[in-house]
């Protein structure tokens, strides 16, 4: 009876999958922390307990000694973790940021950078240690590119400079990701051209 409550393991279709590593990158594995390195830079991370990693020759294992339904989002958790982590030794990631606004634009002295989004003060933020940013000179500030080889601090450090001045629904001014598209809402104008 005691046998027949035991669940069984379940493994993650995106977690049994082996993690290639690419040239020119290295992966040590003690325990449970992994470190990576590669030609953009160098990371490491500790992972839960329960999660197991091995080296088998040029790919990472991971597997979850948890039982039930936890061990397969533990297991596909640490992978995604991991791959994201060799991706980002080897390529690194990029996100790139528009102002849209009169008179908004980023500047980069050093390694801080300065912000007019026509706000009463000045916003100047400093770039954490690994990422970049670069200005193309074309854009005459209004787009900013940066790239970092960690995926979530590049995903919290760009939220960070979004939250300093969100897109608006009305005119779409704001700072927004390349990408993203604006839930755009007519305005009182709108709607007396609309009678």
């Amino acid at each position: 009876m005691a046998e027949a409550q035991v669940q069984a393991k379940k493994l993650s279709r995106v977690g049994k999958r082996p993690i290639a590593i690419p040239k020119g990158v290295t992966v040590n594995v003690a325990g449970s922390k992994v470190d990576v390195q590669g030609p953009k830079g160098k990371l490491s991370q500790s992972f839960h307990p329960q999660i197991k990693i091995a080296k088998e020759g040029e790919a990472i294992k991971v597997e979850a000694d948890a039982t039930g339904r936890d061990a397969a989002r533990l297991q596909g958790l640490g992978r995604a973790l991991i791959a994201n982590m060799v991706k980002g030794a080897a390529d690194g990631y990029e996100q790139v940021l528009d102002l849209v606004g009169t008179g908004y634009r980023t500047e980069l002295k050093g390694k801080t950078l300065h912000f007019s989004l026509g706000l009463s003060h000045p916003v100047a933020i400093d770039l954490p240690p690994q990422m970049t940013a670069s200005i193309p000179a074309d854009s005459k500030g209004t787009v900013l590119m940066l790239s970092c080889p960690d995926k979530s601090l590049l995903g919290q450090f760009a939220a960070k400079i979004r939250s300093f001045r969100p897109p608006e629904p009305y005119g779409g001014k704001g700072i927004r990701y390349r990408d993203e598209k604006i839930r755009r809402k007519a305005g009182k104008a709108g709607k007396g051209k609309a009678k």
